[in-house]
């Protein structure tokens, strides 16, 4: 089996460092040689690769259009090896720092609440929560992994499923003390019904699951995140949608009703998302086997 065509990597350390500078001088103290030893070695990189990378000017130097793409070429691999580098030293034994993405209600009301249970497992992993919606490396570099809800397909990513969502309806108490009670179905076309407008369908799921007829109901509020949607609920504009687990705790302090017995399971789901060039961590796989176990035993 052929080897790599590599040339030599103080070659690229050095032609990498001196495409940065604009200088061999400014290469060389970088790397700590002299001028004239980072010229000779971006020099044999040349020879090697049969490219002009530079033109030279007296003591100017410019990246041709060839060196230009390798320049670019070579700087991310020298990225990616610094920054692999520095993920391998920092996970020693598991420890590091672990940044998740999360959903925003989902942390608030389901997460947040049972991180304790990492926290004194795993105390040499440092957690930190941050408030994001896109996939990991989906232009949020901040992130190893992330909570998101979908259908289990991220391409590059890795999604570990957590948990379902199952879906209740949910008003205010003084909907149930007013004129219109929801004593059964055909009394939600007295109310208006509110929009989650990331998921425009959860109403006509819901409706196809339970048999009731939608063409005579209100449409009401189009709300964008699930706190906004909780909190129109309970200041009785409208009646909502909800997954169970974000509702429990306003149920149970009076705050909401579910009026009907109907859950229903709805399509997609909670994943933990996660690079593939990230899922062996082992922060990570223990970040997912906690979280994984906290949503079986739920």
């Amino acid at each position: 089996m052929a080897g790599r065509t590599m040339p030599s990597l103080n070659a690229l350390r050095t032609f990498e460092a001196a495409a940065r500078h604009g200088s061999f001088t400014r290469a060389g103290e970088e790397l700590n040689v002299t001028q004239s030893a980072a010229s000779r070695m971006v020099r044999s990189l040349e020879e090697y690769l049969e490219v002009e990378l530079f033109t030279r000017r007296s003591r100017i130097i410019e990246l041709t259009d060839e060196g230009r793409y390798y320049a670019g070429v070579v700087g991310d691999a020298m990225g990616r090896i610094e920054s692999g580098t520095t993920e391998l030293m920092s996970t020693r034994a598991g420890a590091g720092t672990l940044t998740v993405g999360i959903l925003p209600t989902f942390g608030t009301k389901w997460m947040i609440p049972r991180l304790g249970s990492f926290i004194d497992r795993h105390p040499h992993i440092r957690l930190s929560v941050v408030s994001a919606d896109g996939a990991p490396d989906g232009g949020d570099s901040r992130l190893d992994t992330a909570i998101r809800f979908g259908y289990g397909e991220w391409p590059g990513h890795v999604g570990q499923p957590i948990m379902s969502e199952e879906l209740v309806v949910v008003c205010s108490p003084r909907i149930m003390d007013g004129p219109y009670p929801l004593v059964d179905l055909d009394m939600l076309a007295k109310h208006s019904l509110i929009i989650h407008s990331t998921r425009p369908r959860a109403w006509d799921h819901w409706f196809r699951s339970t048999g009731a007829d939608p063409s005579a109901m209100r449409w009401g509020l189009q709300l964008e995140h699930f706190f906004m949607v909780l909190q129109a609920a309970v200041s009785g504009l409208g009646v909502a949608l909800l997954p169970s687990f974000l509702v429990e705790s306003d149920i149970a302090a009076g705050n909401l009703v579910a009026p009907f017995p109907n859950r229903v399971n709805g399509p997609g789901g909670y994943y933990l998302v996660t690079p593939e060039n990230k899922t062996d961590l082992p922060r990570i796989r223990a970040f997912s086997d906690w979280i994984t176990k906290e949503a079986k035993d739920w």
